[in-house]
């Protein structure tokens, strides 16, 4: 379309288009209307619809700004067309200036043709007349001298990144080219090296004849006359060392390197390396294979065993499988047989065990010259009723002995008395009970001297004798104190005489084994009892030192409330002090408070020192042992060691008596169990109670202890009564309301008992309930069959003469024919005539009949007798078992 039409159409748009004026009059800007608006009918879900505003903005055609490069190439372009504005005499001006400048510097270089953003002052001359005249009929638009000189700078910098760039380019052909001729200068060396026949013409030789093929091709248009055939070189063969012919074009970076060939590449310079590498390694061999020290643990996985000697995990493999050992990475060994394959890749090893936790925990031995001396620990043993607490009262000026349940001690005490002298004493009281035995045979371990407490009026009892054994096995050296020698029958003599019984030999009777007669009511003999102490730890010279961490044991552990777990401590060495980190057994804590025998809070406690230690995280078992480590971690360590070997020995034993009540139920029936939760006040009572319980377990019935524990009743030990359908025993402690209401409401049965002996006769009087009742046998009596009667519907009737004791309606009979016992069932009927009678005694006639039999004869023999239900006792049970 020409440019008529194109202003035709332009000039109609700009008719139809409406002017948003700013102003009004001539010079003022207007814009066109580019935004068109309308309605659109919008519809949503559920039937509703909604009428927006839609405007359609149209986008407005971007300008150059004003001064550019590209405003100065659109204002050249529409120069010399219609409707483009003719430049002023000015920029005229300007624009020369600015060329001649240029040519200035670079007068040799003219430029080919002019760019469209010059324009010399002859083609502005050139101006056709009519836009001439038409620019001068325009109203001349006010001039911004400022916007001027801006373009003006603007145009002078472009021309000047113009002259610039071209001068850039041409120093850029030339170093091209001088690089192109110097790599091909070096090509045609390297080919007259090699031995080419022809060289190559040098460039300036090979000019003239280009020139001349260029001007014969632009004479015949390019390609239309005939073409000499190129004389063709003789073939040659690649050498070995000479490089591949080089593909594609020659690039400038090609031509630098001076090598157009390929590159090694980097998988190739690794492969040899690892060829290198392993070749070293098979001419090293196993000339330098490294020893080293393999710590083996009890059992350790195939993969950590190979880690640890640094070998290959299916080298150890093999050497298992040479073993006889089918083993794979993840698997278990044990110790022996991962030493065997260390020893064969030879490595030595050191054995280590989990128990090497507590290696050192006890330290060193102590020196003789820190040893100073100690106070001496006696236990006092005997029989129960015996006197041995109220003598201990006598001697400490306490009264123990009436705040005791039923008169009977039943918690071992320490306590530490100071004798007029000055010294002091620790006592420890055991009770006499025959439940207590653990509680005897832990105080004679941890004793100095046993005092042997023997009632004048009541001579050597069971406990006395066990007393003299537990003293005998902890090889301390034992003094008797004959109590209650104030009562009218008391005989001192007899008890020295019924000790030889038992290996003791007082010094009355040429001996050396102290005696003393003493009585706690009246404190008759308490002062030789405390001389005869004395001495006896003299000739001890007991020893300890002082300075050093605590070791003891726990004689008593217990919860309280408001308190936790609180263990009584027999310190043998060292001193326990406030804050100090222990183990107590399976246990672990911080010293948090000391209180002594008298509940007296302490800040520390030395040897042979009892006191009471608070701050466990457990509760102790009677007799573990105590020690002071240096760090929490080090006692958490041991403290997790204990318990897990507790847990894998309780399941064990576990295994093993569920097995044996299997094998026990296959042979003589399974026996019936009372479940029982037992809840005591301490440790000792609990062991005591668990102890006597397993004492009555039989062959029928037995007691099954569902859990044991030391403190209040909870509503744990609620739910698993009643899950079991046993019965809840507290011992000295209550159960708290929770567990009562939850009692109360699941109808749970909670007994309380603060005396053992009530306790245990309960138990065995549950566990006798639970026996089955004998059936004992009663013989009647004899009858004779004289005739056999045949009555219609009742059978066959025995005519008989009861020939011995008694026949009884309703009895047991069995038939013997020729002494042989032929049927044994119940009789029917026994009639007297015609009638129904009770029973016939001896020498009279009556008639008999049998339930289900009727294959009786004349001459047989009738045997009567009743079955009688006796109630069985756990004792004959026992008895029963033992004979049989």
């Amino acid at each position: 379309m020409d440019d008529v039409g194109k202003d035709d159409m332009s000039s109609t748009n700009e008719q139809d288009r409406k002017k948003l004026s700013l102003g009004s009059g001539k010079g003022k800007l207007s814009l066109g209307k580019t935004v068109e608006t309308g309605q659109v009918k919008q519809s949503f879900s559920h039937g509703r619809s909604k009428t927006v505003q839609v405007e359609v903005r149209r986008r407005r055609p971007s300008q150059p700004l004003p001064g550019s490069r590209e405003a100065a190439i659109a204002a050249a372009k529409a120069g010399g067309g219609k409707g483009g504005r003719e430049l002023t005499a000015e920029e005229r001006e300007a624009r020369a200036r600015v060329l001649e400048q240029a040519a200035a510097r670079r007068p040799e270089e003219q430029p080919e043709a002019v760019t469209e953003e010059t324009v010399s002052p002859a083609a502005a001359a050139e101006t056709p007349a009519e836009a001439q005249d038409a620019v001068a009929s325009e109203p001349a638009a006010p001039v911004d001298r400022r916007q001027a000189e801006l373009d003006e700078m603007r145009k002078i910098e472009d021309a000047e990144a113009a002259v610039k760039a071209a001068e850039a380019a041409r120093l850029a052909e030339e170093e091209a080219a001088r690089q192109a001729k110097a790599a091909a200068e070096r090509a045609t060396a390297r080919l007259d090296r090699e031995g080419t026949p022809a060289p190559a013409a040098s460039p300036a030789a090979r000019a003239p004849v280009e020139n001349e093929d260029d001007d014969r091709r632009k004479r015949s248009g390019g390609g239309g006359g005939a073409k000499e055939a190129p004389a063709k070189r003789p073939a040659r063969t690649r050498t070995t060392n000479e490089p591949r012919r080089r593909q594609g074009k020659l690039t400038i970076s090609d031509a630098l390197s001076g090598d157009s060939g390929r590159v090694r590449s980097l998988a190739s310079v690794r492969r040899a390396r690892e060829r290198e590498r392993q070749r070293s390694r098979n001419d090293q061999g196993d000339a330098v294979k490294q020893s080293r020290d393999v710590v083996v643990p009890e059992t350790i996985t195939v993969q950590e065993l190979a880690n640890r000697m640094a070998e290959r995990g299916g080298e150890v493999i093999k050497s298992l499988m040479k073993m006889g050992v089918m083993a794979t990475i993840n698997q278990i060994i044990d110790a022996d047989t991962a030493e065997l394959v260390a020893q064969e890749f030879g490595h030595k090893v050191r054995r280590v065990a989990e128990s090497d936790v507590e290696l050192g925990m006890l330290g060193t031995d102590d020196k003789v010259e820190d040893l100073r001396p100690r106070c001496p620990v006696v236990t006092v043993m005997g029989h129960v009723d015996h006197g041995k607490t109220s003598l201990l009262d006598a001697i400490r000026q306490a009264d123990v002995a009436s705040g005791e349940a039923g008169g009977i001690t039943q918690h071992i005490g320490a306590y530490q008395i100071e004798v007029p002298s000055g010294d002091k004493i620790t006592f420890i009281d055991t009770p006499g009970h025959e439940a207590f035995t653990e509680m005897r045979a832990r105080g004679a371990n941890v004793t100095d001297i046993v005092i042997l407490v023997v009632a004048a009026d009541d001579g050597i009892m069971a406990q006395t004798v066990e007393a003299i054994r537990h003293a005998r096995a902890a090889k301390v050296p034992v003094i008797v104190a004959v109590n209650k020698i104030d009562k009218p029958d008391a005989d001192p003599q007899r008890v020295r005489t019924e000790l030889l019984q038992h290996e003791i030999v007082v010094e009355d009777m040429g001996g050396d084994v102290q005696a003393i007669d003493v009585s706690a009511l009246t404190k008759q003999g308490l002062d030789t009892l405390l001389e005869a102490i004395a001495l006896q730890a003299e000739v001890l010279e007991l020893k300890a030192n002082p300075d050093r961490a605590a070791t003891g044991v726990v004689i008593e552990a217990k919860v309280e409330r408001g308190r936790g777990s609180v263990a009584t401590v027999l310190v043998q060495r060292g001193t326990v002090r406030t804050g100090d980190v222990f183990v107590a057994g399976a246990e672990w804590g911080r010293v948090r408070a000391l209180v002594n025998d008298r509940g007296e809070p302490s800040e520390s406690a030395g040897p042979s020192e009892p006191i009471e230690v608070l701050g466990l995280q457990g509760t102790p078992t009677a007799g573990d042992d105590f020690v002071v480590v240096e760090n929490e971690s080090r006692a958490r360590e041991i403290a997790d060691y204990r318990q897990r070997l507790l847990r894998e020995k309780s399941a064990t034993a576990g295994a093993r008596g569920t097995v044996e009540q299997m094998l026990s139920a296959i042979q003589s029936g399974e026996a019936d169990e009372l479940p029982l939760v037992i809840k005591t006040d301490v440790h000792g009572s609990l062991e005591a109670i668990r102890a006597t319980l397993e004492k009555l377990e039989t062959s029928v019935v037995k007691p099954r202890i569902l859990h044991s524990a030391v403190g209040g009743i909870s509503e744990s030990d609620v739910s698993l009564a009643g899950a079991s359908g046993g019965i809840i025993v507290g011992f000295n402690v209550r159960a708290n309301p929770q567990a009562r209401e939850m009692a109360r409401r699941d109808g749970m049965e909670i007994r309380y008992y603060s005396i053992i002996y009530d306790l245990i006769d309960d138990v065995k009087a549950l566990l006798t309930g639970m026996l089955a009742p004998e059936l004992k046998e009663e013989f009647l009596g004899y009858a004779q069959i004289r005739q056999v009667f045949n009555i219609t519907k009742v059978g066959k009737v025995a005519g008989c003469m009861v020939t011995d004791g008694v026949i009884k309606r309703g009895c047991k009979v069995r038939l013997l024919r020729d002494n042989v016992v032929i049927h044994e069932g119940s009789l029917k009927t026994l009639k007297r005539f015609k009638d129904e009678v009770r029973e016939v005694r001896e020498g009279y006639e009556c008639g008999m009949a049998f339930e289900n039999y009727d294959d009786i004869r004349e001459g047989d023999q009738i045997e009567c007798f009743e079955l009688k239900e006796v109630a069985r006792t756990l004792e004959q049970v026992q008895q029963e078992a033992s004979a049989g």
